[in-house]
C-alpha cells in the first residue's frame, strides 16, 4: 500500500513538474504557492504580473520561499516583445536591430545586460531568443523578432545572444523550432504550414538552432507549425519525428524542450490543451507552457490529471514523463547553483545600463537629409498589434520627440486612415510619419505614398521590417519599435 501511494505521489509530482503555467496578479496567489509546494517546478510571467523591478523581485522571492529552485520564466525578447517593461517600452532594441548592426560582441553584451536585469529580479529562464530566419517578409508574427533573413547572420547572433544571456545566469530558450520564419499565418490564431523541401530546411531553418545548441542553450521551444517534409500530419510541438527524431537524435540536443503556449489556437483549437499536452510530452517535449491566456488552478489541475490518466491508461509511457520531469529539475538545479555562486549584494560584472540605447542608435539606417524640425506633427499609422507583441506596450517616436522638440503635436491613425486625414490634423506643420511594416499593409503604403507626394518634406520613420523603398525627405529605418529605437530616431530628427 505504501509503495502504491508513493508511486501515485511520484506520478503526480512528475505531471506537475512538466507544467509552466501563468497566473493573474502581481503577487503569487495561494493556489500557485500550494501547487509549487506539491511539485510544480516552473511558472511563467507575463506583463500582467509585473509593475516594477522591486515588485517583481518580491514576487520571485515569494515563490522561492516555497521552493528555492523554482524556474521563473518570462517572454522577454527585448525590442517589441517585452514583459519587463510592458507599460513603458523596452530599454533594448530587438533582434532585427542587432542583426542590422551585425556586431556579435554587441549582441552578446546586450543579451548579458538584459539577463543581468532579469536575474536581479529573480527571473532565471527567458523564452528567448528567436532563432527564426525571417525568409518570408510578409510573416505576420516574427518580423523584427528575427535577426534577419540571412541564415548565417541569424545563426551567429543567436549563438551570441544565448552566450550573453546565460553568462548572466539566465537560461536561454531558443525558439521556435524547427523555424517559424517562412510562415504567413500567426500560430496564435491558426496552424501555419511550411511547404519547403528537406534540403531547404537543413540549409536555412535548422542552421541557427544548431548554432544555439553548440553555444549551450539550456532550452529550446517548439513551434506550432506543420512541416510536411518532416511530419505530414502533426505540428512540430506534437511530432515525435521532429522533437525526438530530429532535435534529440539528429542534432544531439540534450537540454530542455519547452512547448510554445498550448492555449494558442494552432493547438487548442485543433487538439485541445489536455490532449495536446499529452501528445507533446509523448513526442519528446519536457515542459508545457500554458500561461498566456489560461492562468488559473483549474487549468493546472486539468493538465496534471490528463497526464496522470494518460500514463495509467498506457497512452503515455511513465518513463517518458519521468524523463521530462527530470530534465525540468536538472535545469532548476542549474539555476540554483548559478544563483548560489553569485555573491549576495555584489554588483554583477559587466553592467552596461546604457547599452540598449547605444545599440539602437547604431541600428538606424538613414536615407536623405533634413534639417532639425520645429514644432512637427507626428502621425503614427498604427496597424493591429500581433498577440506576441501585445497592444499595451507603447511604441513610436511621438513621446520621445516631444521631450526633445517643444511644440510637438501628435496623433494616432488606425487601419484605413488616409493621407487626407493626416494632413487635416497636421495643418501647416512638418509631418513626421511613423509606420510599422508598411510593405505588409496596403492602406498604410497608400497613405505614405500620397502624403509624400503632397508634402515632399515629410520625414518617414519605419519601425518594422524596412522592406519598402525609402520615401520622404528623410527616411529612418529603426529595425524595431522599442522605446530606445524611438528615442534614437527622435534624436536624429531633432538634431541632438
Amino acid at each position: 500500500m505504501t509503495l502504491l501511494a508513493h508511486g501515485a505521489d511520484t506520478l503526480t509530482r512528475d505531471a506537475l513538474a512538466v507544467l509552466q503555467p501563468g497566473f493573474e496578479g502581481t503577487t503569487a496567489p495561494a493556489w500557485l504557492l500550494r501547487q509549487v509546494g506539491e511539485g510544480l517546478t516552473a511558472v511563467g510571467l507575463f506583463g500582467r504580473n509585473i509593475a516594477s523591478p522591486e515588485q517583481l523581485a518580491a514576487l520571485t522571492a515569494q515563490l522561492r520561499a516555497e521552493r528555492d529552485d523554482v524556474l521563473v520564466a518570462i517572454d522577454e525578447e527585448g525590442g517589441d516583445v517585452t514583459r519587463l517593461e510592458v507599460r513603458g517600452g523596452s530599454s533594448f532594441p530587438g533582434n532585427l536591430a542587432l542583426g542590422a548592426v551585425d556586431d556579435t560582441g554587441l549582441t552578446r553584451d546586450v543579451a548579458r545586460e538584459l539577463g543581468r536585469r532579469l536575474a536581479e529580479c529573480g527571473v532565471n529562464l527567458n523564452w528567448a531568443p528567436s532563432a527564426d530566419v525571417n525568409s518570408n517578409p510578409d510573416n505576420p508574427v516574427i518580423g523584427v523578432r528575427s535577426f534577419g533573413a540571412d541564415t548565417r547572420l541569424a545563426a551567429r547572433h543567436t549563438a551570441a545572444y544565448v552566450e550573453g544571456l546565460q553568462a548572466a545566469g539566465v537560461a536561454a530558450c531558443t525558439k521556435h523550432f524547427p523555424g517559424h520564419g517562412d510562415t504567413n499565418v500567426d500560430s496564435h490564431h491558426a496552424l501555419p504550414r511550411i511547404d519547403v523541401d528537406l534540403d531547404t530546411l537543413v540549409a536555412r531553418e535548422l542552421v541557427p538552432f544548431k548554432a544555439a545548441i553548440e553555444a549551450g542553450t539550456k532550452a529550446v521551444m517548439s513551434a506550432h507549425i506543420l512541416v510536411p517534409a518532416l511530419d505530414p500530419t502533426r505540428p512540430a510541438t506534437l511530432s515525435p519525428q521532429i522533437l525526438t527524431g530530429l532535435l534529440r537524435k539528429e542534432l544531439g540536443y540534450e537540454g530542455l524542450i519547452v512547448t510554445d503556449g498550448m492555449e494558442m489556437n494552432a493547438i487548442a483549437g485543433t487538439y485541445g490543451i489536455e490532449r495536446g499536452s499529452v501528445l507533446a510530452i509523448a513526442a519528446g517535449a519536457d515542459a508545457i507552457c500554458v500561461g498566456g491566456g489560461l492562468a488559473d488552478e483549474a487549468t493546472v489541475l486539468r493538465l496534471r490529471d490528463a497526464l496522470v490518466a494518460a500514463v495509467r491508461e498506457g497512452a503515455l509511457p511513465a518513463e517518458r514523463l519521468a524523463d521530462a520531469a527530470a530534465r525540468v529539475r536538472a535545469l532548476a538545479s542549474w539555476t540554483r547553483q548559478v544563483r548560489a555562486a553569485a555573491a549576495p549584494g555584489a554588483p554583477q560584472e559587466g553592467s552596461a545600463p546604457g547599452i540598449g540605447l547605444a545599440a539602437a542608435r547604431r541600428a538606424l539606417v538613414v536615407t536623405g537629409t533634413a534639417g532639425p524640425v520645429t514644432a512637427p506633427y507626428v502621425a503614427t499609422l498604427a496597424p493591429v498589434a500581433n498577440i506576441a507583441v501585445g497592444d499595451e506596450t507603447p511604441w513610436g517616436v511621438a513621446a520621445e520627440l516631444a521631450a526633445l522638440v517643444p511644440g510637438t503635436v501628435s496623433g494616432v491613425f488606425p487601419e484605413g486612415a488616409t493621407a487626407a486625414d493626416v494632413l487635416a490634423a497636421a495643418g501647416e506643420r512638418t509631418v513626421v510619419l511613423v509606420v510599422r511594416d508598411a510593405h505588409r499593409h496596403p492602406w498604410m503604403a497608400a497613405a505614405l505614398e500620397a502624403l509624400v507626394e503632397t508634402r515632399p518634406q515629410t520625414v518617414v520613420v519605419e519601425m518594422g521590417v524596412p522592406r519598402a523603398e525609402p520615401r520622404g525627405a528623410l527616411h529612418i529605418a529603426t529595425h524595431g519599435a522599442s522605446r530606445v529605437c524611438g528615442r534614437a530616431a527622435a534624436e536624429l530628427i531633432a538634431g541632438v
